[in-house]
């Protein structure tokens, strides 16, 4: 998820800060996420991102890494 927030970050020219304001989400949650230290994100947070990316959660998931994942059952 990091590696995808940093390319659509990149590629709008959107840095940390804005994406804050842009999604409503803490400074300290984006760069966690951004960092890899929070590996389990919130759908709320994913949909708070979305939005402020002006797209879906769909969209925002819709990566090459995310569709290899094997998810192991806990």
């Amino acid at each position: 998820m990091a590696k995808r927030l940093l390319t659509i970050c990149e590629k709008e020219n959107i840095t940390v800060n804005k994406l804050c304001t842009l999604s409503g989400v803490g400074h300290t949650t984006i760069q966690d996420i951004m960092t890899g230290k929070t590996k389990n994100i919130t759908l709320r947070t994913l949909h708070r991102l979305a939005v402020g990316l002006n797209m879906t959660v769909a969209d925002l998931l819709d990566f090459p890494e995310m569709k290899e994942t094997i998810f192991e059952d806990e």
